[in-house]
C-alpha cells in the first residue's frame, strides 16, 4: 500500500510542477506526509540501531536516524510555510471584502456628518427643507436595522481579521521551531559523522587507496556517464567475485559427482526513496531542452537541505564533478547504482557503507537529480519507489 501511495503523490507532484502549478494545499499535504514518514523512519532505525549487535550497522542506523529527523525537521518547515501561504490568500480576500463593505459604509457616515453639520434653525428658513428633512429621517429610520446588520458583519470581519493574525503567529512560531530543532539534529548528525570517521580510521589505508583509485577513474573518464558505466563495471565484478562458491568438499567416493546449482536467478528489487525532500520537476523520460530523455527524475529541493542514500549500498564516489556540482555515486548490488547530482557538499566518502537514509551531503542551489542504474542502463525509478 506505502507503495502506491509513494507513486501517487510523486505522480502527482510531477504533473503540478509540469502544468507549472502551485497549490499550497497539496503542498501542505505533502509535507505533512513527509514528516510522518521521516518519523516513522527515524523510529524503525532507531530500533534498528538497538537491536544491532555489530558497531559500524549500529552507528550507520544511528546516523540514519538522526537523518530521518533533520528531514522531519525540515518538513514541519515546508508545511508551516504553505500553511502562511494559504493563511495569507485568505488575508488577502479579507482584505478584499472589508474595502467592499467600508466603502458604504463611508458613505452614509460621509452624509450623516454633512446633516449633522447642518444647523437645524436652517431648515425653519429655506423652502422645503423641513419637508426633506423628514423625509430623511424616514429613510434613515428604515435603513436603521441594514446599517446595524452591515456593522456587525464588518465587526465579525474584523474579528476574523485578527484570528488570522494570530494564526499566522502561532505557524511563524512554530516554524522558528523547526527551524531550531533542525538546527540541533544537523549539529547531532555531524557529531555522529566525527565519530563514524574516527572509527573508521583503522581501515584508512583500504579507503585511501580506493578513494584515490575512484579519483583517477573520474580524472580519466570521458565523462558522467563513461564514469557511472566504468565503476558500475567495478561493482558488478565486485558482486560476481563475491558470489563465487567457496571451496567445495572433496568427493569420499570418484564416483560421487560434485554438487551443481540448479535454477534460474529470480528477478531482484530494491528498497527505494527519493533522496531529498521537494517537489519533483521533472520525471524519468521526460524531454529534456537539448531533446534527449531525462534518464532520472529532478527535485527542486531547498539549498542546503540534507540529501540521504535513496537504498543501501556502497559510496563509489563522492565529490566535485566537472561542473555537475558535488556527486554522490551509491553501488546497491545486483547490478544497482544510484547517481545523485547537484550537491553543495558531500558528507559521504568513496568507501563508505551507507544504510538507506544514510546522509550523503547537502543540496546545492539548482535543485537535486538521481538516477537508478541497472547493468549500466537508466531504469525507471518511481517503480522501485516505497
Amino acid at each position: 500500500m506505502k507503495a502506491w501511495i509513494g507513486l501517487g503523490a510523486l505522480a502527482v507532484a510531477t504533473a503540478l510542477a509540469a502544468q507549472g502549478v502551485v497549490d499550497p494545499r497539496a503542498q501542505l499535504a505533502q509535507a505533512q506526509a513527509q514528516a510522518g514518514q521521516a518519523r516513522s523512519r527515524s523510529a524503525q532505525m532507531e530500533a534498528a540501531s538497538r537491536a544491532a549487535l555489530d558497531e559500524a550497522e549500529r552507528a550507520r542506523a544511528a546516523q540514519a536516524a538522526v537523518a530521518a529527523r533533520v528531514q522531519a525537521s525540515e518538513a514541519d518547515i515546508a508545511a508551516a510555510e504553505a500553511r502562511l501561504a494559504i493563511i495569507r490568500a485568505q488575508q488577502r480576500e479579507q482584505e478584499r471584502r472589508l474595502a467592499a463593505r467600508e466603502q458604504p459604509i463611508a458613505k452614509l457616515v460621509a452624509a450623516l456628518e454633512t446633516m449633522a453639520r447642518r444647523p437645524a434653525a436652517a431648515t425653519l428658513v429655506q423652502p422645503g427643507s423641513l419637508t426633506d428633512l423628514v423625509h430623511v429621517r424616514a429613510v434613515l429610520s428604515s435603513m436603521t436595522p441594514r446599517i446595524a446588520a452591515q456593522t456587525a458583519d464588518l465587526r465579525a470581519e474584523l474579528a476574523r481579521a485578527r484570528a488570522l493574525r494570530g494564526l499566522a503567529d502561532a505557524v511563524l512560531a512554530n516554524m522558528r521551531e523547526s527551524q531550531r530543532q533542525g538546527r540541533a539534529e544537523q549539529q547531532r548528525l555531524a557529531q555522529l559523522e566525527i565519530e563514524q570517521r574516527r572509527r573508521s580510521a583503522a581501515l584508512a589505508t583500504g579507503a585511501r587507496a580506493e578513494a584515490d583509485r575512484a579519483l583517477g577513474l573520474g580524472e580519466s573518464a570521458r565523462d558522467l556517464e563513461d564514469l557511472v558505466r566504468r565503476l558500475g563495471a567495478e561493482g558488478t565484478l565486485r558482486d560476481r567475485l563475491a558470489s563465487l562458491p567457496g571451496p567445495l568438499p572433496r568427493p569420499v567416493h570418484l564416483t560421487e559427482s560434485l554438487p551443481v546449482e540448479t535454477g534460474a536467478p529470480e528477478t531482484q528489487r530494491i528498497a527505494y526513496r527519493l533522496p531529498v525532500l521537494g517537489p519533483v520537476t521533472r520525471g524519468f523520460g521526460e524531454a529534456l531542452p537539448s531533446g534527449v530523455r531525462s534518464r532520472g527524475v529532478a527535485i527542486a529541493a531547498k539549498p542546503g537541505a540534507l540529501v540521504v542514500a535513496p537504498a543501501a549500498g556502497r559510496v563509489t564516489f563522492a565529490g566535485p564533478y566537472r561542473g555537475y556540482g558535488a556527486i554522490a555515486i551509491v553501488d546497491h548490488g545486483g547490478g544497482f547504482t544510484s547517481l545523485v547530482t547537484g550537491l553543495a557538499t558531500a558528507s559521504a566518502r568513496i568507501g563508505d557503507t551507507v544504510e538507506q537514509g544514510s546522509p550523503l551531503g547537502q543540496a546545492g542551489a539548482n535543485g537535486i537529480t538521481v538516477e537508478l542504474r541497472k547493468g549500466g542502463q537508466a531504469v525507471d525509478l518511481t517503480t522501485f519507489v516505497s
